[in-house]
């Protein structure tokens, strides 16, 4: 992962990413009041795909045509987008949005571990067991140790959400071995809209036909979810990697739960059971060791 220094307006972009991320859990949850989940999925890509071309067409860059291409933007939308939204908007219906950002924070530790298993030059140093100890320790405190092993619909969800983060970790090494060499905007446009060709009629088929009569509210959650929190987050995370890179772009995760569970106690009045804050904070001191912020003490040689 590469460390640059954060300048204040790289921290400036970072918190309002996080921020935006943050809100992304209360649309949703809005909009699944009235919507079905793969409906809510099939919103978030078409209307994001839009605004995505719009942009490349704007700034003039050219369209991919090789079909190797098209097939790597189809795996790499299916497991950036179309699975783990689906298993969060899933996991939202039976826990707290708050909650379900707290799993999704989970990302950069699977991260690791699937970078390891297939990328040759991301070795699992001490340091990195380390953080990935803490944060798999984090999460099954926010769990719970007695929910580990149930099977009630509740504890299911807090696994889907965590089956969302470990799809996202696997995107990442997909993108680094198929999608190298394109510009951001065009790899985004591409894999959102491969991600809306298959969630439209998957949508259709199991929530039935989608309707477009919807109330003021839904429809704000569903602009938020799709054109704010998906479209222009996607541009604004390519912005900040450039000035940040990509070990201090880590540091997102641990700026969004605070946003989502704020939001969502403010408006759906949710509250957290104290063992989610204390998973929290061990999840959160681990993504500190895997960024480099907090390390190992050094042997010293004799």
């Amino acid at each position: 992962m590469t460390q640059m220094s954060l300048s204040p307006r790289a921290w400036a972009e970072l918190f309002l990413l996080g921020a935006i991320w943050g809100g992304v859990f209360l649309a949703a949850r809005l909009a699944l009041n009235e919507v079905g989940v793969l409906t809510a999925v099939a919103h978030r890509t078409v209307w994001a795909a839009l605004v995505l071309w719009g942009v490349v067409l704007w700034l003039r860059l050219p369209v991919p045509r090789a079909p190797r291409l098209w097939g790597g933007f189809l795996v790499m939308g299916a497991l950036n987008n179309l699975i783990p939204f689906t298993l969060l908007n899933w996991s939202q219906l039976h826990i707290e949005s708050g909650l379900a950002s707290i799993f999704n924070a989970t990302t950069a530790v699977f991260g690791v571990l699937v970078a390891a298993l297939f990328l040759r030059d991301e070795r699992l140093t001490a340091q990195k067991l380390l953080g990935v100890s803490l944060g798999f320790a984090g999460v099954a405190t926010a769990i719970g140790l007695d929910n580990l092993l149930r099977f009630d619909p509740r504890a299911l969800a807090q696994w889907a959400a965590l089956g969302a983060t470990l799809s996202y970790a696997l995107a990442g090494v997909w993108a680094r071995k198929a999608l190298t060499g394109l510009s951001p905007q065009v790899a985004a446009a591409g894999m959102v809209t491969c991600s809306a060709v298959i969630a439209l009629p998957l949508a259709w088929v199991i929530d039935g036909p989608i309707s477009f009569a919807l109330a003021p509210i839904t429809w704000a959650a569903l602009g938020y979810y799709s054109v704010i929190a998906t479209a222009l987050a996607y541009l604004l995370y390519y912005r900040v990697l450039a000035m940040a890179g990509s070990g201090n772009l880590m540091l997102v995760t641990l700026l969004i739960p605070p946003f989502a569970i704020a939001l969502g106690a403010l408006v759906l009045d949710e509250a957290l059971a104290p063992r989610a804050y204390g998973g929290f904070a061990l999840l959160a001191l681990g993504l500190l060791v895997l960024n480099g912020r907090l390390r190992l003490p050094r042997r010293t040689r004799r």
